[in-house]
């Protein structure tokens, strides 16, 4: 999948697709024919970097309800020829989960198509995972035939019929059609979920990894033939050093940290920094400087993972390199720094905005630090990658940062936060948005009334609404 091309953040179609509270506040105020037309674009062509971690679905859908959207496009979208072509999950998954949210709103047309695309589409268990949160039984039971359809009564459709039952995200239509007294549903599906069953007892009486009573030789071993077929199995080789390693076994950890294989190594250097080895942080500095890049990986992940003063000392000389282990410093400084740390954090935060842009994954501590040590001075900084990123989780992030250290706020972008698509940025926004908007007081009793939004949300809203509001 291509990474999705993200309009201008000052067009409408552009804050739609970064989820933005301005995007939906603009498509009210826009042309209803522009804002539909902009809003079918994000639907039908996904424009999150990562659809499994950031939300759009509930924002979009609750955008369809305030313009009155119909639902043509997205039908050509999910029953057209293309379906059978590109079977990705992310061509369809924010669609049907739009219809999924605008079906709890009491759209039978979303229902309807749902049920469609359930029995003839591609990606049918997403639609089948939204009608068990939202469909009747009847609805449900009415979908048995077809999906079952889809698995050839053969060894090789009872065996694919067993592992999809097995690992169904949403198990009540399962649990209905197990009821069903007709032979080619109940029974066929109660046999897969005895399958099923046994298939994951199976798993659980073939444990993988190490066992106990390994030596310090072994586990290094270990780390090394993962490494060498491509898995890296530095974490949980740490951990078993650290069940099996006595202080006799110090140098040979230290060696295999020093001069080991690179499995080997990255495991000692884990363990030497979980266990805050007085040598270790001059261990990892010698591999940062080295000539392998995954030992240098290794050992910049091994750093994160240390919590102590010593690695915070060591994070303030490190803060200024242009590598990795800079980068990691400057997160250290971020989460775990103190007050004289605010010029390094800020200078961080500033360069990385200006070297690597608003979408950074580096940004994510960086603004997280901000809030945290409450540099007011980063607030110009954090407007711009507010306004700009197109990740809706740094958005919130730096959403939070604001409220710790920008003053107008509140009066702000807190008011746009409450039509944000994350529930954690709206969660912000309805803590510190000004009540004296009239916006904002009529946005807050939506959302305390919405039984679509999260608990969170409406716990925060309703603790504004009490003192301030008196509805």
């Amino acid at each position: 999948m291509f990474d999705p091309v993200i309009a201008p953040s000052g067009t409408l179609l552009g804050l739609l697709q970064r989820g933005r509270g301005d995007g939906t506040l603009h498509a009210l105020a826009a042309p209803r024919a522009e804002a539909l037309a902009a809003l079918n674009s994000c639907v039908l062509d996904d424009p999150r970097h990562d659809w499994q971690v950031e939300n759009r679905s509930l924002y979009y859908a609750r955008l369809y309800l305030d313009l009155h959207g119909g639902l043509d496009e997205i039908e050509a979208h999910l029953m057209g020829a293309e379906d059978h072509l590109d079977t990705e999950e992310s061509r369809t998954g924010l669609a049907l989960a739009v219809l999924g949210h605008l079906a709890s709103y009491g759209r039978q047309d979303a229902l309807l198509l749902l049920r469609r695309y359930a029995a003839t589409g591609t990606n049918w268990a997403w639609a089948l995972d939204e009608l068990a949160l939202r469909d009747d039984d009847a609805g449900l039971r009415a979908l048995a035939l077809p999906v079952l359809a889809r698995f050839p009564a053969d060894p090789e459709g009872e065996a694919e019929l067993a592992r999809t039952v097995r690992d169904a995200f949403e198990p009540r239509p399962w649990r209905l059609w197990a009821e069903d007294p007709r032979e080619a549903v109940g029974a066929r599906v109660r046999a897969a979920r005895e399958q099923g069953s046994f298939d994951r007892w199976q798993r659980q009486m073939r444990p993988a990894g190490p066992r106990p009573g390994w030596s310090v030789k072994a586990v290094l071993d270990w780390a090394q033939e993962g490494y060498e077929r491509g898995a890296l199995l530095y974490g949980p080789a740490a951990r078993c050093l650290t069940a099996v390693a006595g202080p006799e076994d110090r140098p040979e950890i230290l060696a295999a940290a020093r001069h080991g294989a690179t499995g080997a190594r990255g495991a000692a250097l884990h363990h030497l920094a979980e266990s805050r080895d007085p040598a270790v942080l001059d261990l990892v500095e010698a591999a940062a400087d080295g000539d392998s890049r995954e030992v240098a990986d290794a050992a910049v992940a091994a750093y994160r993972r240390m919590c102590g003063e010593d690695a915070v000392a060591r994070a303030r000389a490190w803060v200024r390199r242009t590598d990795a282990l800079g980068t990691a410093a400057a997160e250290v400084l971020a989460c775990r720094g103190t007050a004289q740390d605010t010029t390094l954090v800020l200078g961080a935060l500033r360069g990385t905005v200006r070297s690597e842009g608003p979408d950074a994954p580096e940004l994510a501590f960086l603004v997280d630090g901000a809030g945290r040590l409450g540099i007011t001075c980063a607030a110009p900084v954090l407007r711009h990658v507010y306004r700009e990123t197109t990740s809706s989780q740094l958005r919130g992030r730096v959403a939070r940062a604001l409220a710790a250290t920008d003053p107008t706020f509140a009066t702000g972008f807190a008011v746009e936060c409450l039509w944000d698509c994350e529930e954690t940025t709206r969660e912000v926004a309805a803590q510190h948005a000004e009540t004296g908007d009239v916006r904002v007081a009529e946005r807050l009793r939506r959302l305390a009334a919405d039984p679509a939004e999260e608990v969170e949300v409406q716990t925060a809203v309703r603790n504004r609404i009490g003192p301030d509001l008196q509805v």
